[in-house]
């Protein structure tokens, strides 16, 4: 008798767990202040089901952020998005450095100067690979792009669409990418709509991409096409 008014207690317990996992998983992946290259590093489902959250993600992912230097340390440095994010680019000895198309050193990150920033990114913080000071403004679209919507604590959430959002797309489908592809996607991405950070990118069932973006209030998803051209977003 004992064990049979144990046992149920026990089970809710554990019902308990699972839902508020799943719980943290859409914030996470929803909400962070977030080449068809090399290889896939995991699958956009990992770790959650689709119900979770747009493309959830069980760790740090190939994207980048474009801004202005607002602060420059030995290791690091801040970089301010025209939304307001703030974002820490972590230097590597790896990391690569360019003005424009030419090949130059960390020296050239300096307060006040616009960058693009492509390498792995947590949250609002990206490991570079690659900067890019001063670079091109403006992205190759398929339609006019609309203003980044930043975002304001309290305020809700902004809901509309540009373009064209690739037919039978799913939240939480496709498999997350890094390299090449990744990087041009996160370029064309950031181009069209800068202010946000890209947190992953995407490769569609279709051969084209979602590149997910935080840190803005709109747009979450934008889409580009094979040709790494933006054709849409929401």
């Amino acid at each position: 008798m004992l064990n049979r008014k144990l046992s149920k207690p026990v089970a809710i317990g554990a019902a308990v767990v699972v839902i508020a996992g799943g719980a943290y998983g859409t914030v996470s992946a929803t909400s962070g202040n977030g080449s068809a290259g090399a290889s896939t590093v995991q699958t956009a489902k990992a770790g959650f089901t689709a119900k979770a959250g747009s493309n959830a993600r069980s760790g740090p992912a190939a994207g980048g952020v474009v801004g202005t230097v607002s602060s420059v340390s030995t290791s690091s440095f801040t970089v301010l998005t025209s939304a307001g994010q703030k974002v820490t680019v972590k230097k590597a000895s790896s990391t690569t450095y360019r003005k424009g198309t030419i090949s130059t050193s960390a020296s050239a990150i300096t307060k006040g100067k616009p960058v693009l920033v492509l390498g792995t990114a947590n949250g609002t913080t990206i490991t570079a690979k690659q900067v890019v000071v001063q670079p091109a403004s403006g992205g190759s679209t398929t339609f006019s792009p609309s203003k980044v919507v930043p975002f304001k604590r309290g305020a809700a959430t902004t809901s509309k669409q540009d373009g064209q959002i690739p037919a039978n797309y799913t939240e939480g489908s496709g498999t997350i990418v890094s390299g090449t592809a990744a990087n041009k996607a996160t370029e064309a991405a950031l181009a069209a709509y800068p202010g946000g950070v890209v947190d992953r990118v995407v490769k569609l069932s279709n051969g084209e991409y979602e590149v997910h973006n935080i840190g803005v209030s709109w747009p979450h998803h934008i889409f580009v096409n094979k040709s790494f051209k933006v054709v849409g977003a929401n």
